[in-house]
């Protein structure tokens, strides 16, 4: 039973699960089809079985309709990556993943634990805890050779606001976009904010009030404020940078980015405290691998072919 959605690779902080011992049930229908691969519902009750909480009070519809969408949206998520993995990195050997058994049987024998016992507890196989700990160091192979010296302090320059704890207040107007919407339907809405925009820069309408009037983002209610945040993963990268390259009081032309368009007012920021690269260089690393995962799963994502069958 795969468990291991997301498994700490050394040096990167990212999401890989095991791609080996996989089981089949050919009677039912899959829970999901990556790219014609199957996820099963065997291996989608395993992990809601796992991670159900423990409660007296039992679950109602809605809620477990919840944990099963998260749930196989995680399962999808390893999947993908997974495949990647099989086309872009080396595959680990039987003799590095045999020195992390013995490395973890020897571990286990400090807590008065044996590996029978372990796997009894975890629900798994030796045979999917060895392909799990396959997955970990085929990231590994994977993403070693990326995170460079050089490489590391360029993302350290590029995001020392995020190291050095900067912080920016903004409120937002949004017009969203749907993902499928066409070319001529993006420029509407585009002109729509645009409009909008104009309105405020005008002295028409404050800003506030066109959040409250205009936005279809939930912060509409607070005038559109969406309350302080760092320079990385907190909002989507556009907006990020356009935030953070504004000085309190700018309204922002209109920014695009996956939810739509919006419209940006900065009204505070920090000053954060200067940050030591070689001090952090570490934590650099890990944030750095964690970054690279993020972008090549939204690829994967954005081009699979995905069946979903809750």
């Amino acid at each position: 039973m795969k468990l291991s959605l997301r498994i700490l690779a050394g040096l990167a902080g990212a999401v890989i699960l095991a791609g080996g011992a996989r089981a089949q049930v050919p009677a039912q229908k899959p829970a999901a089809v990556v790219n014609g691969e199957p996820i099963t519902q065997s291996e989608l009750y395993a992990v809601l079985k796992t991670t159900q909480p423990e409660s007296t009070t039992p679950l109602t519809e809605a809620q477990k309709k919840e944990m099963q969408g998260t749930a196989l949206n995680l399962l999808v998520e390893d999947l993908l990556m997974r495949q990647y993995l099989r086309k872009t990195a080396p595959a680990a050997s039987p003799h590095e993943i045999d020195k992390e058994v013995q490395e973890l049987v020897a571990a286990l024998a400090k807590d008065k634990q044996t590996l029978p016992e372990f796997l009894k507890a975890s629900g798994q196989t030796e045979g999917q805890l060895r392909a799990d700990i396959a997955a970990r160091i085929q990231w590994k192979n994977f993403i070693t050779p990326r995170l460079t010296d050089q490489a590391v302090k360029q993302y350290y320059d590029d995001n020392k606001m995020f190291f050095d704890k900067v912080l920016v207040r903004a409120s937002h107007i949004l017009l969203k976009v749907a993902p499928n919407a066409s070319q001529s339907d993006k420029q509407m809405i585009h002109n729509r904010m645009v409009a909008i925009r104009q309105e405020i820069a005008a002295g028409k309408i404050q800003f506030q009030d066109a959040a409250k009037k205009y936005s279809e983002c939930p912060s509409k209610e607070n005038g559109g404020d969406i309350g302080l945040f760092p320079y990385k993963f907190a909002v989507l990268e556009p907006f990020a940078k356009a935030a953070f390259s504004m000085k309190v009081g700018d309204v922002s032309d209109v920014v695009a980015t996956d939810f739509g368009y919006h419209i940006i007012k900065v009204t505070d920021r920090t000053n954060g405290q200067p940050s030591d690269f070689e001090q952090l260089k570490v934590e650099v690393k890990e944030i750095y691998a964690q970054e690279v995962y993020q972008h090549i799963f939204a690829e994967q994502r954005r081009t699979a072919k995905i069946e979903m069958n809750p």
